[in-house]
């Protein structure tokens, strides 16, 4: 009865402690949307928003009536689409070669792989190759540079160990090359890590902001980070999101912040599924 009780207690302390958690890592996100959909005078009020203040979507109509949202939404767009497709297929027919027992000098090509994991060019002789690759001021200089990560490689050649070898002896017998197995037997069977893949390399070229702060400086590049960046910094407010009689800065910048996590949230549930499993499989083996 002692230990019935026990353990009782603890599983009602722990959901406390989840619900406490839960509230606290979900209410930034409710606070921007709250504020979001205040009225200018309760926004300019602040203080802890735990529902809108004279509700109303004026901030929102002041985002959406400007170009500049729609540029910026149009390039984060480009470049988390191409960037991601691009990354799991260079990424996955990088990890299929060195994934084969049979491979010269597969610990030499391996070590190179994770060398680059321990030590990096750095940040000026990256931005150097850039530019001398004509990339400055182009959305191409967030996708190239980013289309390997020796740790996605890695993942992506555990998973491939473990589909069985006789899955592609039977194609060799069959008739298949190289290039077919991988295409049409093993790109469908890594699809568990790949949908893992996509979503932490979607995410962060959707959030890449440094690399945006550096490479592009012409107003027709700029993407969602470097447009709630300005924002923020109040630089061109008025010309970026229209004139704002009706709306505070902070619901400005509350509305920006929310339509731009909006494509994100609407594609995590459809990738959710493959998530743990394709992590589970994926992990490092010894």
């Amino acid at each position: 009865m002692r230990k019935r009780f026990s353990s009782i207690l603890f599983d009602a302390g722990n959901s406390l402690f989840l619900l406490l958690l839960s509230a606290i890592t979900l209410y930034p996100l409710w606070h921007e949307i709250s504020l979001s959909l205040s009225s200018k005078a309760e926004a300019l009020r602040g203080g802890f928003f735990f529902w809108p203040r004279g509700l109303t979507i004026q901030a929102y109509t002041s985002v959406l009536s400007s170009d500049y949202i729609w540029v910026a939404y149009g390039n984060t767009i480009f470049i988390t689409v191409v960037g991601t497709v691009l990354s799991l297929f260079v990424t996955s027919s990088m990890a299929y070669p060195l994934a084969k027992r049979t491979l010269p000098w597969k610990n030499l090509w391996l070590s190179l792989i994770v060398f680059t994991m321990i030590f990096s060019g750095g940040m000026i002789p990256v931005y150097l190759v850039v530019k001398q690759l004509g990339l400055l001021n182009s959305l191409w200089a967030l996708i190239l540079p980013n289309l390997v990560t020796a740790f996605n490689v890695i993942i992506v050649i555990n998973f491939i160990r473990g589909i069985p070898e006789e899955v592609e002896e039977s194609a060799v017998m069959d008739g298949a090359n190289p290039i077919r197995i991988y295409l049409f037997i093993i790109v469908p069977l890594c699809k568990p890590v790949l949908a893992t893949l996509a979503l932490w390399i979607a995410v962060g070229l959707w959030n890449n902001f440094f690399q945006a702060l550096i490479y592009l400086n012409d107003k027709s590049q700029t993407t969602l980070p470097l447009l709630i960046r300005q924002i923020i910094s109040g630089q061109q407010l008025a010309e970026q999101t229209g004139q704002l009689a009706d709306s505070s800065t902070e619901s400005v910048i509350a509305a920006t912040i929310i339509l731009s996590i909006i494509p994100i949230l609407a594609i995590y549930p459809f990738l959710q599924r493959y998530f743990v499993k394709g992590v589970m499989l994926g992990s490092v083996k010894s």
